[in-house]
């Protein structure tokens, strides 16, 4: 059913196919280098043209009563937010008797806390001296702020233990009150005597907590000489020097690096969205032909030139035999390589030569044949119009194109059969289809696929191997064997024409 073979279509074409990606995006590898490289020029001129300013570095260890060996940072993260507030910015302006907005010097240096009590202080200038003075004014307003700090709150709670303190004695001369307005034949009442010790116990209470908040509040004012003492600049304001080359370096390594990613990005997202197969298996599918052949798009170079010669001689051979064998003519279709077309039929016509003459028709666009330099004993080239007015008898190739804006009605002039001359990654899917599907309505039959600067990676197969009533291959093969109904096996259909057939091969 019509059903059940979509269903199975759908289940052998994976949703997201990663090695078409990953070999799409390495065949756009000038986009992405291009990216690349105009990123490192970026980076190398910014450093060049955009110099950073000039800019101090001052270091303080910062003390904190509340300072713990297990402490996390979180002490320094406050100083450093504590630096950025106005109001260290205007006692530092102040002292640099400068009309800055405090807002805007804010934005001319930043606090880094290094470890738990050293705080770093980066500052910017117009210049080296300003930048090493602002350094020193931050510097010493953080200082007197976190001392100043440090001694207000030592002191609200030593005068919060010292009112703790006299609370405590105020009720201690209460205590002793009533303990000397006892006469002394409460000695020998029981119930007097128990309320008398209750209150000896009550006072000795109340000595002991006045005594420790003494100790308590002299502890936290002894603290606050540790904390000034602590809290001092450890590394001198000093100006930074820049280093062009070291910068330049920086920079381009950045930029370089930012260029590739969004390169390879962009290069990722453009082979999604075209949709160009560049793989054998899906120009193969997408045609409902077998790749024949695969030949660079350059000579490419030198110890492989020997092989694409090879591979080019035995090419020409195959095709000299198919047209050898039948008295139909042949054309060559070319998809974004009328070049590399023009020259397989130059060789395949020389090839030709030998049993008769050979007429080239050239039905390109162009003038890639009409150009070519020809060598003694070439065979020749013709028009459309010249080869109407040849012999009949001569051997014709006709050499034409596919490309959008193809005159689909011409092609059957060309030849009754075709070999397709495509470039990987030259049309995409749907233009693929829109091939396969205009050369049936012209009962023309593909041979094969010649693949132009196939990519070197791919190990897809490009065979259809139950395709054999057009393929070159099936010309030397036996007749399939009946499936015992009467009717051969269910040929494999291209992608374009697989939705609408049935079990048994019919089209609905």
């Amino acid at each position: 059913m019509t059903t059940s073979k979509t269903l199975e279509s759908s289940a052998a074409t994976p949703l997201f196919d990663l090695h078409a990606l990953v070999v799409a995006v390495r065949r756009r590898r000038r986009l992405w280098g291009a990216m690349a490289l105009l990123g490192l020029l970026a980076g190398a001129a910014m450093a060049v043209v955009l110099p950073p300013p000039p800019s101090a570095v001052v270091k303080l260890l910062v003390a904190h009563a509340e300072d713990q060996p297990n402490d996390t940072g979180t002490l320094i993260r406050t100083d450093v937010e504590v630096l950025r507030t106005t109001r260290i910015a205007d006692k530092a302006l102040k002292d640099l008797k400068s009309s800055v907005k405090a807002e805007d010097f804010m934005k001319d240096y930043r606090g880094t806390g290094v470890t738990n009590n050293l705080l770093q202080i980066d500052v910017t200038g117009d210049s080296d001296a300003e930048a090493v003075a602002r350094a020193k004014a931050l510097a010493d307003a953080f200082r007197a702020d976190h001392v100043q700090r440090m001694r207000d709150s030592a002191k609200a709670e030593s005068q919060a233990l010292l009112d703790q303190r006299d609370r405590m004695q105020t009720e201690l001369a209460e205590v002793n009150k009533e303990i000397g307005g006892r006469s002394p034949d409460a000695v020998t009442d029981p119930k007097s005597s128990a309320s008398l010790e209750s209150l000896f116990a009550r006072r000795s209470e109340l000595n002991s907590r006045i005594a420790d908040f003494d100790e308590r509040a002299a502890d936290a004012r002894t603290g606050t000489p540790k904390v000034t003492a602590g809290t001092q600049i450890v590394d001198a304001p000093r100006a930074l020097r820049h280093s062009l080359p070291k910068s330049i370096v920086t920079n381009a390594a950045i930029g370089l690096a930012l260029g590739l990613a969004l390169g390879l990005a962009l290069a990722a997202v453009t082979a999604v969205v075209a949709d160009r197969p560049v793989l054998r298996r899906d120009i193969s599918a997408n045609l409902g032909a077998s790749v024949i052949a695969e030949l660079p798009r350059r000579s490419g170079r030198l110890w492989r030139r020997r092989r694409n010669r090879a591979t080019r001689t035995r090419l020409t051979a195959h095709l000299a035999r198919t047209l050898r064998g039948s008295a139909e003519p042949v054309s060559l279709l070319e998809l974004g390589c009328a070049r590399g077309a023009s020259a397989i039929a130059l060789d395949l016509a020389r090839a030709m030569t030998e049993d008769g003459p050979v007429l080239v028709v050239d039905g390109l666009p162009g003038r890639e044949l009409a150009n070519h330099h020809p060598r003694p004993g070439d065979p020749a080239v013709v028009t459309g119009e010249q080869a109407a007015a040849a012999s009949a008898q001569d051997r014709r190739i006709g050499v034409g194109s596919v490309a959008p804006g193809t005159a689909w009605t011409d092609l059957q002039y060309l030849g009754t059969r075709t070999v397709l001359v495509v470039r990987a990654g030259r049309g995409s899917a749907a233009w693929l289809h829109t091939v396969a599907r205009q050369l049936a309505d012209q009962h023309i039959p593909v041979l094969g696929v010649v693949l132009i600067d196939p990519d070197p990676r791919d190990r897809t197969d490009g065979t259809l191997w139950d395709g054999v009533h057009t393929a070159l291959r099936g010309r030397t093969e036996r007749p399939a064997r009946h499936n015992g109904t009467g009717q051969l096996p269910s040929e494999r259909l291209p992608v374009w024409a697989g939705q609408g057939a049935d079990n048994d091969g019919e089209t609905r």
